[in-house]
């Protein structure tokens, strides 16, 4: 039986990726590069900032697992990964793809992580040890925040 907490979390996913897939289609070019202020990453960046993020923890929730104790993994320069992969002026379809696929994904990984692995210590970059548990909550929890920013934004 999926534990409550990796199966709710997999049906968040995959509800999260529905919602934002039909939003993502009404959106134009120029709606994709609104930016909120000046210095701020344009929609297309945070997107790009948000399959960052679904690899970075795509690796955290394997790796995790192979751990008895700890997983220590690094963190991520957000900012120059953002910067050197040049997602402003990334195809926007293969953008979304991308995204929506990667998602899918980690809402499998999320539903077949074993349980008796989500209390293993997770020290990601300089932060104090976190559980597997909460990494992959927190990850839903960062998605449904920048997703909902996207969304609200005014253009």
């Amino acid at each position: 039986m999926i534990p409550l907490l990796l199966n709710e979390a997999s049906l968040t996913l995959l509800e999260l990726v529905a919602e934002a897939t039909q939003k993502f289609a009404a959106m134009d070019e120029a709606a994709w590069q609104y930016r909120s202020a000046a210095g701020k990453w344009c929609r297309k960046e945070v997107l790009g900032h948000l399959v960052d993020s679904a690899a970075c923890n795509h690796q955290r929730f394997l790796r995790a697992q192979l751990e008895e104790e700890i997983y220590s993994g690094p963190g991520y320069p957000q900012d120059d990964f953002v910067r050197l992969q040049q997602y402003a002026t990334a195809d926007t379809a293969t953008l979304v793809a991308l995204w929506r696929a990667f998602n899918i994904h980690l809402a499998h990984v999320v539903r077949n992580i074993d349980p008796g692995k989500l209390d293993v210590a997770c020290s990601i970059g300089n932060n104090a040890p976190v559980t597997l548990s909460f990494v992959v909550t927190d990850y839903v929890a960062h998605l449904h925040h920048h997703l909902e920013a996207l969304f609200t934004e005014h253009t």
